[in-house]
């Protein structure tokens, strides 16, 4: 994406260096990869590049803290696209945030209350742990009410909710069988309200990110499926973009921690993967903003569908995906009967394997190192991915 781009559409941007700490291009290039992230165009990049440089257009926050480990919170402290510091807190008004507030006590209650009533229909309700309602919700309290009341009064005026973590989307492992505090996700406790569902324990800040920063630009919440989670990040199976997917076609097989396959680098499928039966982007974004393979797949350990209601905290950890796309061929040799049989050796074929998601994941990883020498050219994206 030329620099001219943005300068002849009349916009200065000469501010956003001063402002948020970084370089004018690297400012840019973060808004053309987010847009590119949610299948839109190089004008939306824009969009949203001149949308958070005009600080009067950021919207409220409050952001409520229940059942949970803050796991949501601290990936998204560590987020470094950019970081938290140079960007989130400019591109939205952190009103509210128990963890994160500078004060304590009535005096940050009342901040909220305040906040809540001079921006109604304005501010956006952030939802971060489960919401115990069994014995009234007794279970969780902040100042003296509990988790429920309070929810139901801040999505009462909030312009848009959003459910960050799955324990805020489905309850979590606070719901996880005999559920004795009654966990409930935010969802569940707000009919009629459109609840926006970033599940992922933790989720990635970049899900988080994007959705936050579509609404802001376009004053709209962006494609949601029936589960209300934004398309753009979940709208594929972890087993389609998987780069231990071609080892599963082939039938080649973990079936213990440390045997060959384990080490060669097959599919977890019989270790009880359950990316088969979860939709997240982890193989493409991956985690902690350096590439390399840094996910439950990428370091050995199956996927346990952390992300997906009914599956993560609930079907045992090793069981079998229900795979919904088609059936692994079971039909296959073992692994050490067949070591020379294809004219490849496992090695090559294991990195062949990797290579698949490395290319599939190429252009979120380099949208991503924001520090990295700038190459120059034109910066595109494409919309063909979008709502799939």
């Amino acid at each position: 994406m030329a620099e001219h781009d943005f300068e002849t559409d009349g916009f200065d941007f000469s501010n956003v260096a001063n402002k948020l700490g970084v370089t004018r291009r690297t400012y840019l290039k973060f808004c053309a990869g987010v847009a590119a992230s949610l299948g839109l165009s190089t004008k939306a990049s824009l969009a949203m590049a001149q949308t958070i440089a005009e600080a009067s257009k950021r919207p409220p926050v409050i952001w409520l803290h229940g059942q949970e480990c803050t796991g949501p919170t601290e990936s998204l402290l560590r987020s470094e696209q950019p970081s938290l510091a140079h960007l989130i807190l400019d591109m939205i008004s952190l009103d509210y945030h128990q963890t994160l507030d500078a004060g304590a006590g009535h005096k940050v209650e009342e901040i909220k209350k305040k906040s809540m009533e001079e921006n109604k229909g304005k501010y956006l309700l952030v939802v971060e742990g489960a919401i115990p309602v069994k014995d009234g919700g007794i279970y969780c309290k902040i100042a003296g009410e509990t988790m429920l009341d309070l929810t139901v009064e801040a999505a009462e005026n909030a312009a848009a909710i959003v459910a960050f973590g799955s324990c805020a989307s489905w309850g979590g492992v606070q719901s996880a069988s005999p559920n004795p505090t009654g966990a409930k996700g935010a969802q569940a406790i707000l009919p009629g309200k459109t609840v926006v569902n970033i599940p992922g324990c933790p989720p990635n800040p970049a899900n988080f990110l994007g959705t936050v920063l579509y609404f802001v630009t376009f004053g709209k919440l962006p494609p949601l499926d029936e589960q209300n989670r934004p398309k753009w990040a979940y709208g594929r199976l972890i087993h389609e973009n998987c780069y231990r997917r071609p080892h599963f076609d082939a039938g080649r097989f973990a079936t213990e921690f440390g045997d060959e396959g384990h080490k060669k680098g097959y599919c977890l499928y019989k270790l009880g993967c359950k990316g088969p039966e979860t939709y997240n982007n982890c193989p493409s974004l991956e985690f902690n903003n350096v590439g390399g393979g840094v996910w439950p797949v990428g370091v050995g350990h199956p996927c346990f569908g952390c992300s997906e209601q009914g599956v993560g905290f609930n079907k045992p950890m090793f069981s079998l995906a229900d795979v919904k796309t088609h059936t692994p061929p079971n039909n296959f040799p073992a692994i050490d009967d067949r070591q020379q049989e294809s004219g490849i050796s496992p090695t090559a074929a294991a990195i062949g394997g990797a290579a698949v998601g490395a290319a599939i994941g190429a252009t979120l990883v380099a949208s991503k190192k924001l520090g990295n020498k700038d190459a120059g050219g034109d910066e595109s994206s494409s919309s063909d991915d979008q709502g799939k």
